[in-house]
């Protein structure tokens, strides 16, 4: 039998529908209305195709040759426009009113601020009209406006120019020019996330009227809990092959609510990262218990996976995983959903059907730049709901981090090879020959049939990948997660208190021994300082341990898991 090939990821839209010997799943393309909103993923239709094993002997691994091509022609309409969607720039929770924030998003630079007189926030272009200095340098003035540090000019929420220090106030209004004024960009607050539209043309000024972000319900309905994480990553958004697909069963979720503190609804990131379970228990091996198959295949639990996509359009993908459900809508949000039926409840003296347990991971990924995106995982679950209550929301994020530091260096270097071999070699150097990869496969079947086979950076970038830094600054956790957490940045101030306050406990109490003469305290007391002394001591340098590793840098070793 002839092996199973994803397609090229680079083919000119005209040429990306290809003959597979034998498909790994069948691909209906059907227009949607673009403004259509969001489904509920438990109103998924039933797959229009046969499933597949990935245990069948049809399937091969010998080698093939490339697929062949077949023409075909988009209307315009059908082609996917980067620079007219909606983009996640951060969380509400890790924003600080006081403060101006600066952010990159698809190659854009701006800056996030809280407009007191408007009492929303805003986001603008990253860039004074006078000397294109950075506004999120800035500040926010006593009169709620957005304040250029470098000379003082003052900026109201549309954008406007309100004070130029400089200007004499018998001459002409020069604050008042067109030329004087910040692009705005269209934004607003949905699911608890800020979000823009990438283009401040004034055609745009009411685009939410016509077009909305994606919903997703469950996250403004009071009887779900989450947490929401956000983090840089230093590889590009269309590489990503980590996953967060978990096989769930009722076993498994009570497993993870037993062990919450580090181990609850740990996923992570991006696109087909996201889309491919498979390396789960490879890459995380250690940190994330898998449901044990029937049939074990190694130490690790890797076995086949039945993924079905059930269609494909310019508006994203479906697909089925056992009992999980998922959606991929272009370009930022992938999500899905398990859910478990509820049961009978006679607690009240009367019976009734209590409501089905229902878990939702959310992945809103951004481009950032060629080589360079950003996460936003977010996992609303309506049960359990006392965990978040108790537990601190980093140290969920010390879970987190350590997964998506487990396979980042993997996944950096993956992009670094498929770059140097050519994009348009993708299905030459990657054999992707069973149903675990259809995702993937759909995901690359997406980017070349609507967008070409890659990003539009508009004219920001040649798409050429930065170098590769040191490993300890390229898996970083404090620039790419803890300045920008709300939660881990207090922690990270807090413990580092308390490092010191030990360290300065410990050095006090050995002074004190010491200066103390004989007889003016008890053999005991004087034991017992020094013991504290130690002990404190010795807790300064776990605590400074485990600081570096857990908000620094916490390097991976799969040899050792």
């Amino acid at each position: 039998m002839e092996a199973l090939r994803a397609p090229s990821p680079v083919y000119p839209p005209s040429r990306i529908r290809t003959q597979l010997p034998k498909p790994i799943f069948n691909l209906s393309f059907t227009h949607k209305t673009p403004n259509s909103p969001s489904p509920n993923l438990t109103q998924f239709t039933k797959p229009k195709f046969k499933t597949f094993t990935t245990i069948s002997p049809s399937v091969s691994t010998e080698p093939t040759s490339p697929p062949e091509e077949e023409t075909e022609t988009l209307e315009q309409d059908e082609k996917f426009d980067w620079f007219s969607q909606w983009y996640a720039l951060m969380p509400v929770c890790d924003l600080d009113k006081r403060a101006p924030h600066g952010k990159k998003v698809l190659g854009l630079d701006v800056v996030i601020w809280w407009d007191k007189n408007d009492n929303e926030w805003k986001v603008f272009d990253d860039s004074c009209p006078h000397r294109l200095a950075p506004l999120s340098e800035g500040r926010i003035d006593q009169w709620g406006r957005l304040q250029c540090v470098y000379h003082g000019w003052c900026f109201g929420g549309s954008g406007d120019c309100k004070f130029i220090p400089q200007a004499p106030p018998d001459g002409p209004p020069v604050h008042t020019f067109q030329k004087a004024c910040v692009a705005v960009y269209p934004s607003v607050v949905q699911n608890g996330i800020v979000w823009f539209w990438p283009n401040t043309d004034p055609e745009y000024k009411d685009i939410l009227t016509k077009k909305k972000p994606p919903y997703i319900p469950q996250l403004d309905d009071p009887s779900f809990t989450f947490q929401m994480f956000n983090r840089d990553i230093p590889y590009g958004y269309s590489l990503f092959n980590h996953s967060n697909c978990l096989l769930f069963n009722k076993k498994r979720i009570h497993s993870l609510i037993k062990r919450a503190t580090f181990h609850i609804f740990r996923y992570e990131i991006l696109i087909e990262n996201l889309m491919d379970p498979a390396h789960v228990p490879y890459a995380h091996y250690g940190i994330m218990r898998m449901p044990q198959p029937s049939v074990k295949q190694d130490r690790e639990g890797g076995r086949p996976l039945e993924i079905n996509v059930n269609k494909i359009d310019k508006n994203g993908f479906t697909a089925s995983q056992q009992n999980g459900q998922w959606k991929f809508v272009p370009p930022c949000l992938f999500y899905g959903t398990v859910t478990m039926g509820g049961s009978p409840d006679n607690t009240k003296g009367q019976l009734s059907q209590k409501p089905p347990r229902q878990v939702l991971l959310i992945f809103i990924c951004m481009p950032v730049s060629p080589g360079n995106s950003r996460i936003i995982f977010i996992s609303p679950r309506n049960f359990g709901v006392w965990i978040d209550k108790i537990v601190a929301r980093w140290m969920y994020h010390i879970g987190q981090n350590l997964i998506i530091d487990s396979d980042l260096y993997l996944l950096h270097v993956e992009e670094k090879k498929v770059m140097e071999a050519g994009s348009s070699n993708w299905n030459k150097i990657c054999f992707v020959p069973t149903k675990a990869d259809a995702n993937v496969v759909a995901f690359r079947k997406w980017l070349n049939k609507y967008a070409d086979g890659k990003i539009d950076w508009g004219n920001k970038f040649n798409g050429s990948l930065p170098p590769t830094p040191a490993r300890e600054q390229l898996m970083d956790r404090y620039w790419s997660h803890v300045v920008n957490c709300t939660s881990c940045n207090s922690a990270y101030k807090g413990l580092n208190a308390l490092e010191v306050s030990l360290q300065v406990f410990s050095l006090a109490s050995i002074a004190i021994v010491a200066a103390t003469k004989q007889g003016m305290i008890s053999v005991v007391a004087r034991n017992t300082l020094v013991v504290v002394a130690i002990l404190c001591f010795v807790g300064s340098k776990w605590l400074s341990h485990f600081i570096h590793k857990n908000f620094h840098y916490h390097d991976y070793n799969h040899a050792y898991r």
